[in-house]
């Protein structure tokens, strides 16, 4: 009978390290969709280039606001190293760099529809929207700043879509329904690692906070023309 508690007992410590399984991952991330409207949060991103084996840091702020069903609105005001301020609005960027005041548009015509894909992995997507463009497979629990988290690994469909962006990796704490870090993987060695702060979901988030506020006398600029 001892052999047999010991035995239940092991057990059930196995069932426990095996952490959530991929449908309860999936029910929260479709509970959190369901509600989202917008966010702000602190960002982090690293961009290693590997065939200069280069690494680079910037930090800033992220905005973001669901303005139509799959369409986001993207504000991302980086502060250091570079003050710069990227916006994202159905086809179109811009890049505002005030030190030379000058904000750059940039039209995205076929590849805005990618970029919608990236953008919207994680917040305020669900999981039928997801599994339309990735195959989706739960690679266990990990540790991040202090809490843990599910690590979802998403595999892009279309050979298009990978031709941009290998797979992604998207860290989800056990207690909510959005990230805390993203990892791109872009082809070659190169990556890029996104890790978010201080994330504070926001319905009435106003429209100026994903648009760019610019001088009147800024300077613009069409580079692909």
């Amino acid at each position: 009978m001892k052999a047999f508690y010991k035995l239940a007992i092991l057990c059930a410590m196995g069932a426990a390290a095996e952490g959530e399984t991929l449908t309860e991952l999936q029910a929260r991330i479709d509970q959190s969709a369901s509600s989202f409207r917008g966010m702000t949060a602190k960002l982090r991103r690293i961009s290693y280039t590997a065939v200069i084996k280069d690494t680079s840091e910037e930090t800033g702020m992220i905005a973001m606001k669901a303005t139509k069903p799959k369409e986001m609105q993207v504000r991302v005001d980086f502060t250091s190293p570079d003050v710069k301020s990227w916006a994202f609005r159905g086809r179109k960027a811009e890049l505002f760099i005030p030190k030379i005041n000058t904000v750059q548009e940039y039209d995205l015509g076929k590849h805005g529809k990618l970029l919608d894909q990236f953008l919207l992995l994680g917040f305020g997507s669900t999981v039928k929207d997801l599994q339309k463009s990735y195959a989706m497979k739960l690679l266990g629990e990990e540790a991040l700043g202090g809490q843990k988290c599910s690590k979802l690994e998403l595999v892009p469909k279309s050979e298009e879509a990978r031709g941009h962006l290998q797979k992604v990796e998207i860290w989800f704490p056990l207690t909510a329904g959005n990230p805390v870090q993203q990892k791109f993987y872009l082809g070659s060695g190169d990556y890029m690692l996104v890790t978010y702060q201080d994330t504070k979901i926001d319905a009435n988030l106003p429209d100026t906070a994903v648009r760019l506020q610019l001088p009147a006398n800024v300077k613009r600029e069409y580079p692909q023309k």
